[in-house]
């Protein structure tokens, strides 16, 4: 199947979870219009404690629904816009994506720059959670579950049931690491 949108997401409040939404609309260089983390600059608000100057690398936050799935084997019960995320997708491995991979949702196109660092909120939203979107491989390394981070490259509008276009970059292909 073609990779498609599921929901949309957006708050304009720094709260763990967002509100479902039509459609939200991608700012070129900013992020999620009306978004609390829509900005150049960090507004995480952890980074911005750290360092207000640093440039927002976290301005769109994706997730594949099929984590959803997943998390349901583990009795809990998570649904699209509970973690957070702007954009829940179908059908596309965010995860193993290079960085600098271009998503195009129509004419809007948002460029992975990494993975989301999951923190202890996720077991305030439902303890026992962080367990289960992050794990250590039989490597040892930490396998981050919760989806992606990117930047917006081109503006535009992006809604449930849009069809996702995946642009890799050029090679040599560079890993996801969190951002």
């Amino acid at each position: 199947m073609d990779p498609q949108v599921v929901a949309v997401h957006s708050s304009a409040w720094h709260n763990f979870s967002k509100t479902t939404c039509d459609s939200i609309t991608l700012l070129e260089g900013l992020g999620v219009e009306g978004d609390a983390h829509c900005g150049v600059t960090v507004q995480h608000r952890s980074r911005v404690a750290a360092d207000p100057s640093q440039p927002n690398m976290r301005q769109v936050h994706l997730i594949h629904v099929e984590l959803f799935d997943a998390l349901r084997k583990s009795d809990h019960s998570v649904a699209p816009g509970d973690l957070g995320e702007n954009i829940t997708t179908r059908d596309i491995d965010l995860l193993a994506l290079p960085v600098g991979t271009r998503l195009h949702f129509g004419l809007a196109v948002v460029t992975i720059t990494g993975l989301r660092n999951p923190c202890q909120q996720i077991n305030d939203f439902q303890p026992g959670l962080l367990k289960h979107v992050v794990k250590t491989d039989s490597e040892g390394d930490v396998v981050r579950l919760t989806g992606v981070m990117g930047i917006v490259s081109r503006g535009g509008s992006v809604a449930a049931g849009d069809s996702i276009h995946v642009e890799l970059p050029p090679t040599p292909h560079l890993p996801l690491t969190r951002v």
